[in-house]
């Protein structure tokens, strides 16, 4: 049975009921106030009798019953055996009227039939007898049946109006259960996250039509995240297949005229090894540059607290000796960040790196940190502006980029080390010449007396081309 349907039961039930009882307690109210009105009379009348009263009886001593029950009361006096002394209606003289009569006092009240005819009795003791009194109570009954007539027609027409109103608002008040079950649905046929469900007030169906609206916004935006992800993998193997291709090709092409021998000088055998290394070079280059992405889509699971100042001054050795001809000039504040030393050591590196490829011989490079992050600033050609909304994508190439050595892999890692520890990085052109890279890391600034002995410490690391052994020192 839908959930509508069944709500209105409950609703004509409970308004049946409701209904019920009001009628029951209103015959009972009437009931009582009609009878208790022959009651009082005949009490009174019982009161006048056992005063002793000669005109008690007054002109009812000898009644005559109309087939209606007409007239206002009857009486008769009996002895105390139970004989009727006076009045020649033959009121019948019950168990309780003769009690009343062998002790000749007391009263006694109850309902008896007479040809048919019901009446209210009552029996009044008085010295050698007693005094029977009774009133009919045809009228009575005649109003409580139409009464009872009224209240069950009510009774009926208002558990039937209940229901058909309790119908109605169950529909209005589940109607967003039905959108949502619609939408649900929809959902399901389609797999259309864009479906909203109108919230018509601020009540508990409308809170949680919000909520549903609110998690249909999550599944979405996880879904779009899912499809992003699964995009962005897509492209990463056709972009990494593309990138491999040419050295791979390169490599097979230089092997095969190896194998072939053929009249080779010494010196075209040098040469063609020594590409065959560099080559290969490339190859283990853009390989681990592919796996630190691929690793780097993962979480941070165990991260501690990191000298950044100490990493930043490891890469500028290495990139010291990677570049001798490129000067380094640092200003390193001591910084703890909480991360992993070996990927922020990578990114960094990768920046060093890339600064070192674009600026000229004999030039300077700048390296700055403080609580804000790292700051590297070259005076090269700087970035051309049309590829600075994109030299952080992975494989891209800028304009000032091709024809270098380089995977195009290397800002992309430095972003995604960013990213992972909660940071950001940016790109930008100095006004004087050259470009500016800035990872962003949120991390505290420490004086160095604070750090104990730390500036002998030692963790593995990436270092020379990202293999794992060359020690990091905390500065």
């Amino acid at each position: 049975m839908p959930l509508n349907r069944r709500l209105a039961w409950v609703a004509g039930a409970t308004v049946g009921v409701a209904i019920v009882l009001v009628a029951i307690v209103c015959y009972m109210v009437v009931r009582s106030q009609l009878r208790g009105q022959v009651d009082d009379a005949l009490t009174a009348q019982g009161a006048l009798v056992e005063q002793g009263n000669p005109h008690a009886l007054g002109d009812y001593a000898v009644p005559t019953l109309s087939p209606s029950d007409g007239g206002p009361a009857y009486a008769q006096v009996i002895n105390a055996a139970g004989g009727v002394m006076n009045g020649d209606f033959s009121l019948p003289v019950t168990a309780g009227a003769l009690a009343v009569a062998e002790h000749g006092s007391g009263t006694r009240m109850s309902d008896i039939t007479v040809d048919g005819s019901p009446l209210r009795l009552l029996v009044v003791g008085v010295s050698g007898g007693a005094v029977e009194l009774a009133r009919p109570l045809g009228q009575v009954n005649n109003v409580l049946s139409s009464l009872r007539l009224i209240l069950i027609l009510l009774c009926a027409a208002g558990i039937a109006l209940a229901a058909v109103l309790g119908r109605i608002a169950a529909r209005r008040v589940l109607a967003p259960l039905g959108e949502v079950a619609q939408a649900a649905e929809h959902i399901g046929e389609t797999e259309d996250l864009t479906t909203r469900i109108r919230v018509r007030a601020d009540d508990e169906v409308g809170q949680l039509a919000t909520r549903f609206n609110a998690m249909l916004d999550r599944l979405e935006s996880s879904r779009d995240a899912v499809d992003e992800s699964v995009r962005a993998q897509r492209q990463l193997v056709a972009d990494a297949s593309h990138e491999l291709r040419t050295p791979v090709t390169s490599l097979r092409t230089n092997v095969e005229v190896l194998l072939e021998g053929g009249a080779l000088s010494d010196e075209d055998r040098e040469r063609l090894l020594s590409d065959m290394v560099e080559q290969s070079e490339e190859l283990s280059a853009l390989v681990g540059d592919l796996i630190e992405l691929a690793r780097g889509d993962q979480p941070i699971e165990s991260a501690d607290d990191v000298r950044l100042d100490g990493i930043v001054e490891e890469g500028v050795d290495r990139a010291r000796r990677n570049a001798p001809d490129v000067q380094f000039e640092t200003e390193l504040e001591p910084v703890v960040v909480d991360g992993v030393a070996e990927r922020l050591l990578r990114a960094v590196n990768n920046l060093l790196d890339n600064a070192a490829r674009h600026t000229h011989a004999g030039t300077t490079v700048e390296v700055r940190v403080d609580a804000t992050g790292v700051r590297v600033r070259d005076h090269g050609d700087g970035i051309d502006p049309a590829d600075l909304p994109h030299v952080f994508d992975r494989f891209y190439r800028g304009v000032n980029s091709r024809g270098r050595q380089g995977s195009g892999l290397g800002l992309a890692i430095v972003r995604q080390v960013a990213d992972q520890h909660g940071g950001s990085v940016t790109a930008s052109n100095a006004s004087d010449g050259g470009a500016v890279f800035e990872i962003r890391l949120p991390g505290n600034s420490a004086a160095p007396n604070s750090l104990g002995s730390s500036a002998d410490a030692e963790l593995p690391a990436l270092g020379g081309d990202g293999v794992p052994g060359v020690p990091v020192r905390h500065y």
